[in-house]
């Protein structure tokens, strides 16, 4: 019996192919409309029935949109203005909390009487989230407030903004500032008194709003590959919740002029151009390690995408929700509306020019659509070619894709942790695109030696070449290298999980399947991506438990749920990295090194490519370094220690 297809959650297309031409906006903003029209209750109340949390800032959210469509001209009619009427009327009386929510652990001021929206509309439930779903209200109240007065009464807006002043002063003064520490949320907070200042005329909420900027953001970023993030529930790197920071702090550029929202959205986007893969595909991450937003990080990522000349486009964003929030597919929920109406009324194009050149940061290297990131600390994590993506693999919680050293005594390590500083040195050359990363590692022996990785593409196909110099290692010790974990694939507009592997005329195998040995020079083929082998491959499998990710416990699991599932918290809050770095295993798909090379040094040469090659390889010691010639290319790996200044050596050649 064949096993379901387990797909990732919300890695879909592209979000700059979705069309936001001006006429398309138009069509999607009047079958939003209608939707939201034909379901109105007759109290007014335009929420999504179906929806069980969210729900405070919803039917305000959906008025929201249809001030959108007045204000663009898309709609205007009296049963438009009626429904808009009748839905705010339905929020004041109705969505509007004065009364302390039972259980709420974080209000300075206890019964202040100000107005705040919950989460969930029982008291005492889950009232932990009525903090973000008040700042969500206050987004969609100013945005009505500004774009609506055409479509509400006076006695409607003045009330409102009665409302929109308590709910700033619910945020800032009743309540902790940002509980969730969560850094989206507050920046949302910040652009809403922003706006609120700003159409109010007030300069105290402004200065505030600016205030709790630079104190509760600004002051608690983090540094990850040496660009700042703001925090989100303890870390920075976030797959979710930094495009939507992205937006945020676009809007805030906009609202207020500051230059400091453009200089952080700035360093965002940077890191996501970093991180991103050819494809757009993004892995890891503290928050959500596979879940990507829809509507919410558009209007940010298009905004940037210009400012950094990247194409932040690419990202494979969550189709689902990708105009507008819906519980009930294709009916707005109203939920994150006001990312909805800046992206309808923002005038900026997507950056659309894919690059003619292999691109280089210090953690990436992508050409055409391959690319390889790197962590922090320069070890691979993803690779990306031929649609399919490769992540890091786990050896006794070891996580990377290099050089594994295994004792006589059956202990592995992973050989991928630097000692001490990291050289890198890029190269472009005959439309190939090079990386050299050259480490200190040291082994459980408290031996130091040198590990080389270099990384070749050509569009096409990423080859990887390690080099390393065993004269220290024991005599018994075996070196393998540890390829990565084949992970998700393209399936047109979704990523499908890879569950099972074959080698050409080997037949197919499941990766939760007992130990696999492939023929010597073997090719394995997962999803759309061949990874062959210049000395052989072999696979190996974690054994049960909960712990080692491929087992016949986790098989059908995504790499976020087992994260979650082994975090120190329950779903929705912490660090679900955390569970990750619990796992103890994964599928290990390990290469041999070539029999001959250079003395005392083992040299290991792998291609991830749409189809399998022939790695005809060769190692010689050359006078700077070591000389490594493929059937694709020929490339100089200096010596470790680099030339009279220190610098790596990297020369590289076509065939």
């Amino acid at each position: 019996m064949t096993a379901a297809a387990v797909y990732l959650p919300s890695q879909h297309a592209s979000v700059h192919d979705l069309p936001d031409d001006h006429d398309e906006l138009r069509r999607v903003l009047d079958r939003a409309v209608s939707a939201v029209l034909a379901r109105q209750r007759p109290d007014g109340n335009l929420e999504d029935p179906a929806a069980v949390d969210d729900i405070g800032d919803m039917a305000l959210g959906v008025v929201s949109l249809l001030c959108l469509a007045w204000h663009r001209d898309d709609r205007r009619d009296s049963e438009l203005v009626d429904a808009a009427r009748r839905g705010l009327d339905f929020v004041l009386a109705e969505r509007v909390f004065r009364t302390d929510n039972p259980g709420e652990p974080f209000l300075l001021v206890r019964d202040s009487g100000l107005p705040y929206a919950r989460y969930v509309l029982e008291a005492g439930e889950h009232p932990f989230g009525d903090w973000p779903s008040t700042v969500w209200a206050l987004l969609h109240a100013v945005n009505v407030l500004e774009f609506g007065r055409e479509v509400i009464t006076e006695t409607q807006w003045t009330r409102l903004a009665e409302v929109a002043t308590g709910f700033w002063r619910w945020l800032t003064e009743a309540s902790m500032f940002n509980p969730q520490q969560t850094a989206n949320q507050a920046i949302g907070a910040v652009v809403a008194g922003l706006t609120l200042g700003r159409l109010l005329s007030e300069k105290s909420i402004v200065d505030d709003a600016m205030f709790l900027y630079h104190s509760e953001v600004r002051a608690n970023r983090v540094v990850d590959r040496e660009l700042r993030l703001p925090v989100e529930h303890g870390a920075g790197h976030d797959q979710n919740y930094l495009p939507i920071s992205l937006t945020f702090l676009a809007r805030a550029y906009q609202v207020s002029g500051e230059q400091c929202f453009l200089d952080d959205g700035e360093e965002i986007a940077r890191h996501l151009e970093t991180r991103l893969s050819a494809r757009g595909f993004d892995y890891g991450g503290p928050r959500y390690s596979e879940q990507h937003c829809g509507c919410e990080g558009m209007h940010g990522l298009r905004f940037f995408s210009g400012r950094v000349q990247a194409e932040l486009g690419r990202y494979l964003g969550d189709r689902r929700v990708a105009y507008f929030c819906a519980s009930t597919p294709g009916v707005p929920s109203g939920h994150f509306a006001f990312a909805t109406v800046w992206f309808f009324l923002d005038g900026n194009r997507w950056y659309r020019e894919p690059a003619q050149t292999p691109v280089h940061t210090r953690y990436s290297l992508r050409h055409g659509q391959v690319s390889v990131s790197l962590t922090a600390r320069l070890t691979p994590y993803l690779i990306d070619a031929a649609g399919t993506a490769v992540i890091e693999s786990v050896v006794d919680h070891q996580h990377g894709i290099g050089p594994v050293l295994q004792y006589a005594d059956g202990r592995r390590m992973l050989l991928t942790r630097p000692l001490g500083p990291v050289r890198v040195r890029d190269a472009a050359e005959g439309g190939l695109g090079a990386k050299l990363v050259t480490k200190a590692v040291v082994t459980w022996d408290q031996v130091m030696l040198s590990a080389q990785q270099l990384y070749v593409t050509d569009g096409e196909r990423l080859f990887l070449v390690a080099v390393l110099d065993r004269a220290t290692l024991p005599v018994n010790a075996e070196l393998a290298f540890l390829a990565g974990l084949p992970y998700a694939t393209v399936e047109g507009s979704r990523q499908r999980r890879i569950r099972t592997v074959s080698e050409p005329g080997g037949g197919e195998f499941d990766l939760g399947d007992a130990w696999r040995a492939l023929s010597t020079g073997g090719t394995l083929l997962a999803g759309g991506l061949a990874l062959s082998a210049a000395a052989g491959l072999r696979v190996e499998n974690p054994p049960d438990g909960a712990a080692y990710f491929n087992s016949p416990r986790t098989a059908d699991m995504t790499q976020e749920q087992l994260s979650f599932w082994l975090g120190d918290d329950p779903r929705g809050y912490g660090d679900p990295d955390a569970g990750w770095r619990r796992v103890v295993a994964t599928n290990h798909v390990l290469a041999g090194p070539i029999a001959a090379t250079p003395h005392r040094r083992a040299v290991f040469v792998l291609c991830y490519g749409p189809e399998p090659v022939a790695l005809d390889v060769a190692a010689e010691e050359a006078p700077d370094g070591v000389r490594v010639r493929t059937p694709f290319f020929s490339a100089i790996v200096g010596h470790p220690a680099g030339d009279v200044g220190g610098e790596p050596v990297l020369r590289i050649a076509a065939s």
